[in-house]
């Protein structure tokens, strides 16, 4: 059976762990109404996706 000659050091693990962490969701502006929105979806505030009202919202 195979088994590591040494021991992995904590700097050499931490190394390959660099790459692990959780990125930031995506954020894009809504063109109507300014209001950061996630890309791709409609948009909570106005209720708009691609300049088409898709959601009736009390703005209007």
């Amino acid at each position: 059976m195979i088994v590591p000659k040494r021991r992995t050091s904590k700097s050499k693990r931490n190394k390959r762990r660099s790459h692990h962490a959780l990125a930031d969701p995506g954020r894009s502006v809504c063109s109507q109404c300014g209001a950061p929105k996630a890309p791709h979806r409609v948009c909570g505030n106005c209720g708009t996706y691609r300049e088409r009202a898709i959601i009736e919202t009390d703005e209007e």
